[in-house]
C-alpha cells in the first residue's frame, strides 16, 4: 500500500506518491482546479484506481508561531470532503511550514525556468510533505 501526499491550494493541488514499500516519495502531478474541488476529487478517484493507496497525507498550513492560518480552515473543509468521499482511506495532517520555500530553493538550485516553476512547485511541495510523513513513521 502507498501513501499519497497532497499540497492543497486555491487553484492547484500538488500530488506525490510513495513507492510500494513506503520508503521514497515521488512527485506525481499538479491538478489545476481553480477552486473547484470536484475536479480534484475526481482526479484522486482516478489515481486510487491506478494505485493501491491507504493513506492521504495532506499539508496543513500553519503560521511560523504555530497558529493555524486562514488557509487551514479551507484545507479542513477539503479534508472533510476527502473523508466523505474516501471513507476507507486514512487521512494524516502534516505541518507544511516552509515546504513551499524549500520547493522554491530546490527549483532555484536546479535552475528551473521561472515559467515552469508555477506548474511544478505544488508537486515538489507535496513530495516534501510526504517525506516529512515518511520520516515520522520511520522514527515512531
Amino acid at each position: 500500500m502507498r501513501a499519497l501526499g497532497i499540497d492543497y491550494g486555491d487553484s492547484r493541488v500538488g500530488i506525490a506518491i510513495t513507492d510500494e514499500l513506503g520508503i521514497t516519495a515521488q512527485g506525481l502531478e499538479t491538478i489545476s482546479h481553480k477552486g473547484n474541488d470536484k475536479i480534484v476529487l475526481k482526479r484522486l478517484e482516478e489515481i486510487l484506481t491506478e494505485y493501491e493507496i491507504d493513506t492521504f497525507v495532506i499539508g496543513m498550513p500553519i503560521n511560523m508561531d504555530g497558529t493555524k492560518t486562514i488557509r487551514a480552515e479551507v484545507t479542513n473543509e477539503f479534508i472533510h470532503k476527502l473523508k466523505c468521499k474516501f471513507n476507507k482511506i486514512k487521512i494524516i495532517e502534516i505541518d507544511e511550514r516552509l515546504t513551499t520555500v524549500a520547493a522554491h530553493k530546490t527549483m532555484n538550485y536546479l535552475n528551473v525556468n521561472k515559467h515552469k516553476k508555477r506548474s511544478i512547485v505544488d508537486t515538489i511541495s507535496a513530495v516534501y510533505i510526504l517525506e516529512i510523513y515518511i520520516n515520522k513513521t520511520k522514527n515512531s
